[in-house]
């Protein structure tokens, strides 16, 4: 298991700096920093003034340079200007025996956003705490509910329960988060019903979480993850209930219920596994929509605005911790798959 653990880890480490790689050569094309320096300047801006911009800002190195520099393997740049020398790791006030030459992601400066005028590593780590909070209430309501669903579904195969409850699955995964959202909000939400319940902006809860104000945003996402959740785990029921020594139990007398508890659950959880693991890398970047519809600032909400703002050293960064959650929770559901099915050897 740690020789598996430590062949995945490399494996991740070369898969994370390959993503990085082609996200960071993505967003430092010439267009994309000419709108950089555009927006810092201003929109009238000459070629001339455009090109002095990005050269004292380091930015018109070649592309494996820069993205060691950024890594920070590779010493930062520097610019001498009339006796006043500049760099990527330190301001021309900083005194000579502070300069750094090194100052990158491995030294734990993600740089500075244009648009927040702030440190990229505080704002990211806020965000990813505020979208934490959201996904840990998500999870709490969708993978119980799901997983319950999905079991009573697939006890009885064909039966009246099971139609009902595979359509209700159905019809929650095929209502995207912006129509149950709209409808939420214009239901709960607002005096056009007259049933003011719940607070139709989560703004609110990023300081103090209420059942007011969270309800909505968690009520909506979690609404379109238990579904698919749900028929996963009626599929992979439904299979476990058809084998031979689920036949063999039953012959034997033994209680239903004991049945599905003690035999047929922890096969039938193996695949639905897996499907919940991947939600927590969907619920990182999946409630950009939700977040923005219910004004609740987190990861989903800031990767919009460095999107629309062109802000480079933000979109990296946040780039970056999704693909390293992407990666760590593919490790997990493989661990995972082990204790859960002691059939499986890993090599």
């Amino acid at each position: 298991m740690g020789l598996f653990i430590l062949r995945r880890l490399g494996v991740m480490v070369l898969t994370a700096l390959c993503l990085t790689f082609v996200v960071f050569w993505l967003t430092n094309l010439y267009p994309n920093l000419e709108k950089l320096a555009k927006t810092q300047g201003n929109f009238r801006m000459s070629d001339e003034a455009v090109a002095s911009y990005l050269g004292k800002n380091g930015y018109l190195q070649p592309m494996p340079v820069k993205f060691g520099q950024w890594l920070g393997v590779l010493p930062g740049w520097t610019l001498e200007d009339e006796g006043v020398v500049t760099g990527k790791c330190f301001g021309a006030d900083t005194p000579e025996e502070d300069r750094r030459s090194f100052c990158g992601v491995i030294q734990g400066d993600w740089g500075f956003s244009t648009v927040f005028k702030d440190e990229v590593g505080s704002i990211v780590l806020t965000r990813l705490g505020l979208t934490g909070k959201l996904m840990f209430f998500v999870m709490l309501v969708m993978v119980p509910m799901a997983l319950i669903i999905g079991v009573l579904a697939g006890m009885r195969e064909g039966s009246k329960l099971d139609r009902s409850l595979s359509t209700f699955s159905i019809a929650s995964t095929a209502t995207p988060e912006y129509v149950s959202g709209v409808i939420f909000i214009a239901v709960f939400a607002s005096s056009a019903f007259g049933l003011k319940w719940f607070k139709g902006s989560a703004t609110s809860a990023m300081d103090s979480v209420t059942f007011e104000n969270f309800t909505l945003p968690v009520v909506t996402i979690a609404l379109y993850g238990m579904g698919y959740i749900a028929r996963m785990t009626r599929a992979s029921m439904t299979e476990v209930m058809t084998a031979q020594y689920i036949r063999t139990a039953r012959l034997k007398g033994v209680k239903f219920s004991d049945i599905v508890l003690k035999h047929a659950l922890r096969n039938a959880l193996i695949a639905p596994f897996t499907v919940i693991m991947l939600q927590f890398p969907w619920l990182l970047n999946g409630v950009v929509i939700v977040e923005t519809l219910f004004n609740y600032k987190g990861f989903g909400w800031l990767l919009v605005q460095a999107a629309s703002n062109n802000d480079i050293e933000l979109l990296l960064a946040v780039s970056v911790v999704s693909v390293i959650v992407v990666l760590v929770t593919q490790l997990i559901s493989d661990i995972g798959y082990v204790y859960l099915n002691p059939r499986i050897r890993i090599a």
